[in-house]
C-alpha cells in the first residue's frame, strides 16, 4: 500500500468515526460493516472490540478491549462486563479481525461469543451480533445463526 492509499484510508476512517459517534443510531448492518472494516482491516494482529449501544441502539462508545498475536487474542468476559457497565450499555455488537484474511468463524470464536452472551445476559445486556473482519470482507455471526 502506498502513501496515497494510506492517506485515503485514514480519511475514510476519520469520516466513519465521525459518523459512528455517540448518540448516532446505526441505520443498517452495512453501516456497522463499513465502520468495522475501516477500523480493523489494516491490523496485522488480532484485535477484539465492542460497540456499546443504548436501549434505542444508539452508539454510546466503541472500544478495542483486547489485542493479541497474528492468529489469536485472549478475551476476558469480565472485562467486557466492566466496559458495558461503565457505559450503561443495553446492547453490544462484538467485533474482531482475522489478519489471515479468512473470515470464517473458528470454534474459538463461537465459544467466546457464547461465553460473552451468557455473561452479559446476567446483567440484561443483549449481544446483537459478532462481526469478523478479514481483509476487505466482513462476516456477521448473527447472519450465520451463531449469535
Amino acid at each position: 500500500m502506498n502513501a496515497e492509499e494510506r492517506a485515503i484510508i485514514a480519511q475514510a476512517r476519520h469520516i466513519l468515526t465521525r459518523h459512528v459517534r455517540q448518540g448516532v443510531k446505526l441505520k443498517s448492518p452495512q453501516d456497522v460493516r463499513d465502520y468495522f472494516l475501516f477500523q480493523l482491516s489494516q491490523n496485522d494482529r488480532e484485535v477484539f472490540g465492542i460497540l456499546m449501544l443504548d436501549t434505542q441502539y444508539r452508539v454510546l462508545a466503541y472500544e478495542e478491549l483486547f489485542q493479541g498475536t497474528l492468529n489469536q487474542t485472549m478475551v476476558y468476559p469480565r472485562e467486557i462486563v466492566k466496559a458495558v457497565i461503565r457505559y450503561h450499555a443495553a446492547a453490544v455488537i462484538l467485533v474482531h479481525n482475522h489478519p489471515s484474511a479468512d473470515p470464517s468463524p473458528s470454534q474459538a470464536d463461537k465459544d467466546v461469543t457464547v461465553k460473552i452472551r451468557e455473561a452479559l445476559a446476567l446483567i440484561d445486556v443483549s449481544v446483537l451480533d459478532h462481526f469478523i473482519v478479514a481483509g476487505d470482507q466482513t462476516v456477521s455471526m448473527a447472519e450465520l445463526g451463531l449469535v
